[in-house]
């Protein structure tokens, strides 16, 4: 079912690549996904297709000014880039590209010259594609728990596909289809208008593959389930509380206008379950995750120095070619290629008063700072459960009340009960921190394995974010819960050490506060697995536990 898919949603994407933006493709690097890609390739679109790298530098994105060979040539001299044509763009490991590419591609995709395939790999929960990118996808496929079909349909005739794009601004859309379309996008939480048009245009494209001037019930059904079932909210999401609505006024009967919003109701029903049908295994969980990651992404913070072309104290210049991010020094190129103007001039017939070739360019570079995230992982557990949830609190808010001035981020994962859970993304902001703390229950067992996989989970994602994680572990070691949610003091000190042990190889600089009233000798064995340092805070309040980790 999912290669047939497959293939209608290259056949929807040949018909009208621009109105559509692009397909979004779901599937590790491997055999199932070299089969989508070759019936990519297979596809007979009207414009190349062209493949991008996610370091891919913005002189050869988007074109520009040679400084070389206009140094060489005397003249301007301006060099193409791949965005200089209308093509059908190709980006694998879409889930990490940076930022700034992303802004670009989402730039050229609104000039409606170019679509987007974008190979999102979805390696780790968590992932995904950056939403500037999502939103304007109008076509999503998952392969993952795929296996190889034996035979591919074939792909699309050039003819057929002709006629398809001759019919298609011809097809047309009943108004009941777009009414019940409407309220499906509704009662799956998707408020975006273009997830509605793509979709439409989707159904459209449909119709005109099998030669038809009206699209149909089963025209839009599949569109929906390659346009919208991967957007919708979980049910939570899509339908927050609010107060009831006043009961309408009494009206007589209007025996003519039931039956048609019974239709309209059946068909929205209908087009409910297709969407539920197509949502791939855990997808609504991965995009509730991916929506957490994306929340801490536009934040900054203090941590580890690191090298940049933008800003920071200045480093010595380095030999390089200009990529459109980079900038010339100036002086240090000049001061490269002044002892060799002499021996220049006798072999230039142009009579240039300066020769500046390749290998004399030099790129400014400065240190860096990147953001720091300190993730709180507290006990809120057993009896003390609520001081020590109050303590974390303060502590956070603290921090957060610094963050501006020292750059920092924090996230919170609490103990309690069968497992950790991450309640508060990094960030930096005190609304969002008091808004999520305000009400936080306690008690229950203490899964210590648990929380520190979730934090070992969210400092990997900043990591991949360009930022320094660090860990605060607030506890007082008294572990009973296992990793797999069982009651079994052992087993949870076992993987406890476990998950310590994979930190202290992750290179995550932690710190274990031991709030116990006496100082606990397996909490510290537990530290010193997770190469942490070990501080006894049996009277810590906020303050304190914020200068520790000052």
């Amino acid at each position: 079912m999912t290669w047939a898919r497959l293939d209608l949603a290259l056949r929807v994407l040949a018909v009208d690549p621009v109105g559509l933006g692009g397909l979004w493709l779901r599937s590790r690097a491997g055999p199932i996904r070299d089969v989508a890609t070759t019936a990519l390739a297979a596809t007979p679109f009207d414009r190349p297709q062209r493949r991008l790298s996610a370091n891919i530098d913005d002189l050869a994105l988007l074109g520009g000014p040679d400084p070389v060979a206009t140094l060489a040539a005397g003249r301007p001299i301006h060099r193409p880039g791949v965005l200089s044509t209308p093509a059908l763009l190709i980006l694998p490991m879409a889930e990490s590209a940076p930022p700034s590419l992303t802004a670009r591609l989402a730039q050229a995709l609104d000039k409606g010259h170019h679509a987007l395939v974008a190979l999102d790999e979805a390696a780790e929960d968590g992932e995904g594609l950056p939403s500037a990118l999502s939103d304007r996808l109008g076509l999503f496929l998952s392969l993952e728990g795929e296996r190889s079909p034996r035979k591919l349909p074939r792909p699309i005739g050039r003819r057929t596909l002709r006629k398809a794009r001759t019919l298609y601004p011809q097809v047309t859309v009943p108004k009941d289809l777009t009414e019940a379309l409407a309220q499906l996008a509704a009662r799956l939480g998707i408020a975006s208008p273009r997830a509605l048009l793509t979709t439409r245009r989707a159904a459209r494209a449909i119709a005109a593959l099998d030669g038809r001037l009206t699209v149909t019930e089963d025209d839009l059904i599949q569109a929906a389930e390659l346009g919208l079932a991967h957007r919708a909210l979980p049910e939570a999401e899509a339908q927050p509380n609010q107060p009831p609505e006043p009961p309408p006024p009494d009206q007589p009967d209007t025996p003519d206008s039931q039956p048609e919003e019974q239709d309209l109701q059946s068909l929205a029903d209908l087009l409910i379950e297709a969407a539920q049908a197509a949502l791939p295994p855990d997808l609504l969980a991965k995009l509730q995750s991916d929506r957490a990651n994306r929340a801490a992404q536009g934040a900054s913070g203090t941590g580890s120095a690191k090298s940049g072309n933008r800003r920071g104290r200045p480093l010595p210049s380095r030999p390089g070619r200009p990529d459109g991010q980079s900038r010339i020094d100036l002086v240090a190129t000049l001061r490269q290629a002044a002892p060799w103007q002499v021996l220049r001039r006798r072999n230039d017939t142009h009579d240039r008063a300066l020769i500046v070739h390749r290998s004399d360019l030099r790129l400014k570079r400065y240190k860096e700072v990147s953001d720091r995230v300190l993730i709180f992982v507290v006990d809120a557990s057993g009896s003390s459960a609520m001081a020590r949830l109050g303590e974390a609190k303060g502590a956070v808010e603290l921090m957060l009340a610094q963050a501006y001035s020292r750059r920092d981020h924090v996230a919170l994962v609490v103990l309690r009960g069968q497992k950790a859970e991450l309640i508060l993304p990094p960030t930096r902001s005190l609304t969002t921190t008091k808004a999520r703390l305000r009400g936080l229950p306690g008690g229950g067992g203490t899964p210590l394995a648990s929380g520190l996989a979730t934090a070992l989970d969210a400092a990997l994602r900043a990591r991949r974010q360009g930022m320094t994680p660090s860990l605060a572990l607030l506890t007082d070691g008294r572990a009973n819960i296992a990793l797999n949610g069982q009651p079994d003091r052992v087993q949870a000190q076992a993987d406890a050490h476990q998950i310590a042990t994979a930190i202290r190889a992750a290179g995550i600089a932690a710190v274990t506060l031991d709030v116990a009233n006496r100082p606990q000798p397996a909490l510290a064995e537990l530290a010193l697995a997770m190469h942490s340092r070990y501080v006894p805070l049996p009277r810590a309040d906020a303050r304190a536990i914020a200068a520790t980790l000052a």
